[in-house]
């Protein structure tokens, strides 16, 4: 007979921003936080390579249903652009491949930063954890296979030369959306500039609601967690990924039939209806609980995904 398997730690709820330092992988993030707080579930809301520093949302229980909310918020970054050099990975963790004696003034980075900004197809790079045939790239590229990844739709809503330190380096501030590779962006500038480049020093400074404010380092939490699991009082409420999204009031009866995963006709709700779009997704409220995520769908509020 099967038996329900049951999770070690505490049932904890809510989102750590971390200030993730270089030299660490995500991955490797979440376990220390998952150790730190002692916690039953623990995810990140999206990426940073090892290279980079900056926020790392990281999702406890449930708040790991709201990642993809925050992943597909924007995310503002700097960026060192280093020129004149071409690497296998794009940033400063990879091997040499090609070098330029061209450095592109001011004025040509600014203007190549046009054709790469607004809706664009981008090449990922190579050591991504994009799957090709089953396979993750950067398995394939560290295996001496470096696959051909095809371009892909992304969105760069703003693209700024920000500082020249001197010729060999650049300084660029990105906001865009989801999926957007910043090693991309800085080897493409380069080449439409007609030299190579890779990135010297990343740091993400915003993920959709999430702001440096709002980040703790690492080092705190660990150094807070040594004589007793890290307090829960250090978690911002799950409801806090969905900040941006419009709320609908319920009423405490209205509540409980769609806990129970019953749609709730729109005439009712007539007057408390935000001003959105059709098929919108609105955040259903009974006072200050989210309940989750519904959308307004041919005449019927219907549940999509209930916290």
């Amino acid at each position: 007979m099967a038996r329900n398997r049951v999770r070690k730690g505490r049932p904890l709820d809510g989102w750590l921003v971390i200030d993730k330092p270089t030299d660490l992988t995500s991955t490797a993030v979440v376990a220390i936080v998952k150790r730190a707080f002692n916690a039953q579930k623990v995810g990140h809301g999206g990426t940073l390579d090892p290279l980079a520093t900056g926020l790392l949302p990281i999702a406890l229980g449930a708040a790991t249903k709201t990642v993809p909310y925050i992943m597909d918020g924007t995310k503002r970054y700097h960026f060192t652009l280093r020129l004149g050099e071409a690497r296998d990975s794009d940033d400063a963790d990879g091997e040499v491949t090609a070098t330029s004696d061209v450095r592109p003034t001011d004025d040509e980075l600014r203007e190549a930063t046009k054709g790469l900004t607004g809706d664009i197809m981008q090449v990922p790079p190579v050591f991504s954890a994009l799957k090709v045939a089953g396979e993750r790239a950067y398995d394939m590229a560290r295996d001496g296979r470096p696959p051909e990844l095809p371009p892909r739709p992304a969105r760069v809503d703003r693209f700024e030369l920000i500082d020249r330190p001197d010729a060999d380096h650049a300084v660029f501030e990105v906001e865009s959306g989801k999926g957007v590779y910043m090693r991309s962006l800085a080897r493409d500038v380069a080449l439409a500039c007609g030299t190579v480049g890779h990135i010297a020093a990343l740091r993400r400074l915003r993920v959709g609601p999430f702001t440096e404010v709002d980040a703790i380092s690492l080092d705190k939490l660990v150094a807070s967690a040594e004589e007793a699991p890290a307090s829960p009082e250090l978690l911002r409420p799950v409801a806090t990924a969905l900040a941006d999204i419009p709320a609908l009031a319920l009423t405490s009866d209205e509540a409980a039939l769609l806990l129970h995963g019953q749609a709730l006709g729109l005439l009712n709700l007539m007057g408390r209806i935000p001003e959105t779009g059709p098929d919108a997704v609105v955040r259903a409220m009974d006072g200050e609980r989210v309940l989750g995520l519904c959308r307004l769908e041919e005449g019927w509020l219907q549940p999509v995904r209930l916290l």
